[in-house]
């Protein structure tokens, strides 16, 4: 769970939620929380510039504050959709940290369109390739309790309800 700039996991076995920072690796592989849980862009980040490259739109993109896992994003963009499609994620000096790259589209329940497939390579980690496969995703109303920290034990009880 997210709230803020905290991030909280809940583990059975410790009977409470943990505080776990943005460049942790709670799934393993190349991927860490910030590519799975920080998907506000606007909010986190601030176009310098926009430009063409071939059919899709590139982003050049600044983070607003420190509390993010990376200083800049190059960031692709297919423009009929309005998804991304590659973001290049880079250190503050500089340096090229990792790649994702979001492929597969599908049209979900309720005609939510997404990609179904993201994979993460990083020059950091040779060899390593992590991929991340989407097979349904579906929109719900949930209680504003289901956002707090109180309730994360319970969050096994979502899983059943349309």
């Amino acid at each position: 769970m997210r709230v803020g700039d905290n991030m909280w996991l809940y583990i059975p076995e410790v009977g409470r939620p943990v505080r776990i920072t943005s460049l942790q690796s709670v799934i393993g592989g190349v991927f860490n929380n910030s590519d799975i849980l920080r998907v506000d862009y606007d909010e986190e980040y601030r176009a310098e510039r926009l430009e063409r490259d071939g059919a899709e739109l590139l982003l050049h993109l600044k983070a607003r504050t420190d509390a993010v896992a990376y200083d800049r994003l190059r960031m692709w963009v297919d423009p009929a959709r309005k998804l991304p499609t590659r973001i290049d994620c880079h250190a503050a000096d500089g340096l090229l940290v990792k790649t994702l790259r979001f492929s597969q589209v599908k049209t979900f329940a309720g005609g939510i369109e997404r990609p179904a497939q993201l994979d993460t390579e990083s020059p950091l980690f040779r060899g390593h390739r992590s991929v991340m496969l989407y097979d349904g995703i579906r929109a719900r109303e949930l209680p504003d309790e289901a956002f707090t920290l109180a309730f994360l034990p319970r969050v096994e009880s979502l899983r059943g309800g349309a």
